[in-house]
């Protein structure tokens, strides 16, 4: 079991190094300079998620040298310490690339358990907004110095509902189904484009549920912490990440089943 005084200190790492891969995309953000593909035109990397990932990656390896890494972008280590780091060092890249300002910089630090790797911290970074949502377990979730809380009683015609689409076209359909089902029950759908930050805003209230398919461990396991502190609901099936109201998560889960 990870102490009070490591986990108060992976989160000062965490946050120190998502401000450094923000301010390196924060820097490049509009001229974001080469762009490749890794399995479509979809699913794009840009020097500007490498710059990120080296500046996060070199703070995490001077300050905690026994940790492992699992990156994104492929600068992975096995670690000797019990614990290790998932990062994302630019969560949301369609949207930075297209000029949007959704996007992020994700940083979690997970414990080996009996039962697997266990998310205990996660550090979420905006830089556009200059907004860093934090929480390790059994603290709290706080945007920067206020703590996120969420509002119990929400009904099912009450929700704004987030989501996104997979790289994988052809999934699309699946997942435009499920979504089209919900969206007759629901307040609304907004399609977000970044998982680690649509889980803080479902944090902090600003959206009440998010559902997203062919997600990687480094998109939720950061916004899995913060929001589960603040009082959410989230479920990892395979690839499927499901965050709701803990009032509504039965309601929810047979309606996303064929994702994951």
């Amino acid at each position: 079991m990870v102490s009070d005084a490591e986990l108060d200190d992976c989160r000062r790492v965490a946050e120190e190094a998502a401000r450094l891969g923000g301010r390196e995309l924060l820097r490049r953000f509009g001229d974001h300079g080469r762009v490749d593909y890794k399995t479509a035109s979809t699913d794009p990397v840009s020097e500007a998620d490498r710059a990120s990932e080296a500046r996060v990656v070199e703070l995490l390896r001077a300050r905690r040298p026994d940790d492992g890494i699992v990156a994104e972008e492929g600068s992975d280590r096995v670690g000797s310490s019990g614990l290790r780091w998932v990062l994302d060092p630019l969560d949301g890249t369609v949207n930075y690339l297209s000029g949007m300002p959704f996007w992020c910089v994700s940083v979690a630090c997970e414990e080996e358990t009996a039962d697997g790797w266990q998310p205990v911290v996660g550090v979420v970074l905006d830089p556009v907004h200059d907004e860093l949502f934090h929480a390790a377990r059994g603290r709290g979730a706080y945007l920067g110095d206020t703590r996120l809380t969420r509002p119990a009683g929400t009904a099912l015609d009450e929700v704004i509902l987030a989501s996104g689409y997979a790289y994988d076209v052809a999934h699309r359909k699946v997942q435009a189904a499920v979504v089209t089902d919900l969206a007759g029950d629901v307040r609304g759908v907004r399609m977000l484009g970044s998982t680690a930050l649509a889980l803080c805003w479902v944090a902090a209230g600003r959206c009440d549920a998010y559902v997203e398919d062919r997600a990687f461990r480094w998109d939720w396991a950061a916004g899995l912490v913060i929001a589960t502190e603040a009082g959410a609901a989230v479920e990892v099936n395979g690839s499927r990440v499901l965050a709701a109201p803990p009032e509504l998560i039965d309601q929810f889960r047979p309606r996303v089943a064929t994702l994951g």
